[in-house]
């Protein structure tokens, strides 16, 4: 009999939703329900407060691209304080479909989501920059790099643009473009967590 309850609690947890908490700005503590995955690592809490700490000014009124959307939880954060409009690049069908149901409970038009590959999405070139890049891949398959050497070659980032960066600890950050001037570095033990400005 134990081990049956056990059975059922352990599925009924890998069907449950878990909540986004939407820390500041004009959706302040609203909680959104999505489904966990694979390889879905929503930015915690705290990091999130720290970042947009880092770019208090520098939201309101640009445009975003969050490169590896996931959640959505970087995306949805800056619409809520004042981003003009958010590109969600993210492959998986389920978690794209997410972030567009939660786009429609906020009731909230300034955001876009491409069910796409990343890599696919940024071999076009763009013909204006972004303001603020969010880059946040899925750990260990190698794809922060030749991603940043598209953003670089097709014209997403230009000088003053923001990059935010997400990725495991023991990736090389010196490979990155040497445009990028890092701004701040809030790494922990497991991951790097750090914001670059392009110069």
């Amino acid at each position: 009999m134990g081990r049956k309850r056990k059975s059922s609690q352990n599925q009924s947890n890998s069907t449950s939703h878990h909540q986004l908490r939407i820390i500041g700005g004009e959706w302040r503590s609203r909680k959104l329900s999505f489904t966990p995955m694979d390889g879905l690592r929503p930015t915690q809490d705290r990091v999130r407060e720290t970042l947009f700490n880092w770019l208090m000014y520098d939201i309101e009124g640009v445009n975003i691209l969050d490169a590896f959307a996931g959640s959505g939880a970087l995306g949805l954060e800056a619409l809520s304080r004042g981003a003009k409009n958010v590109q969600f690049i993210e492959k998986s069908a389920m978690a794209a479909d997410q972030i567009r149901q939660h786009l429609a409970t906020l009731e909230c038009t300034r955001g876009n989501v491409h069910q796409i590959d990343a890599l696919q999405y940024l071999s076009a070139s763009v013909s204006e920059p972004f303001q603020l890049i969010f880059l946040d891949p899925p750990f260990n398959q190698q794809l922060l790099q030749p991603c940043c050497e598209q953003l670089i070659r097709n014209g997403y980032s230009q000088p003053g643009t923001y990059i935010y960066v997400e990725a495991e600890i023991d990736i090389d950050l010196s490979t990155l473009p040497e445009q990028w001037q890092l701004v701040k570095d809030k790494s922990q033990s497991t991951k790097h967590i750090v914001l670059y400005q392009h110069c």
